[in-house]
């Protein structure tokens, strides 16, 4: 978001808070800072921040601001490329990649429909990530896949023998 758009929208809400049902006027927020700290900003440079034309504000200014607002001083810059206001963790990235992943398999196998339908289940499941990491301890325990297999599913799943499978 940028300085501009921030300051817009501490104008709208504003005006809600002061009851107008509506935003304030930028010739409103210059009267009402003028009367509640006796100091001044004038409405062509509050026109100019919220359009640009002045992406940067001084000292005095942006305190001014942030008083009047009541916010931060150091909410009043522009966010930083790529900046989101959601809390967004690499883990949580790597999950959604992992989930696309996921379904992206099951469109591609939709041939064998048991195969598609456990990795939409994967790519559904909350912690998609936890399920592969305990599918990997699982395989590595000697037989143990065939064992949970033939007691979670005991009508002896499809028939298919994997490549480690006797026949």
């Amino acid at each position: 978001m940028t300085l501009g758009e921030k300051v817009r929208y501490l104008r709208e809400v504003e005006g809600t808070l002061r009851g107008l049902g509506r935003e304030m006027t930028q010739l409103e927020v210059v009267r009402a800072i003028k009367k509640e700290s006796k100091k001044s900003i004038s409405q062509s440079y509050l026109s100019q921040i919220e359009h640009g034309q002045r992406p940067h504000l001084t000292d005095s200014t942006r305190m001014l601001l942030a008083q009047f607002f009541k916010v931060h001083p150091g909410y009043l810059v522009n966010d930083p490329e790529g900046y989101h206001t959601e809390l967004m963790s690499d883990l949580r990235v790597t999950e959604d990649r992992l989930d696309s992943w996921l379904v992206s398999g099951a469109e591609r196998f939709t041939n064998d429909p048991e195969l598609s339908a456990a990795l939409q289940k994967l790519a559904k499941h909350e912690d998609s990530r936890k399920c592969l990491i305990l599918l990997s301890e699982i395989v590595d325990v000697p037989d143990l896949t065939d064992r949970l297999l033939h007691v979670l599913r005991p009508s002896g799943a499809n028939g298919r023998k994997g490549r480690h499978d006797v026949a």
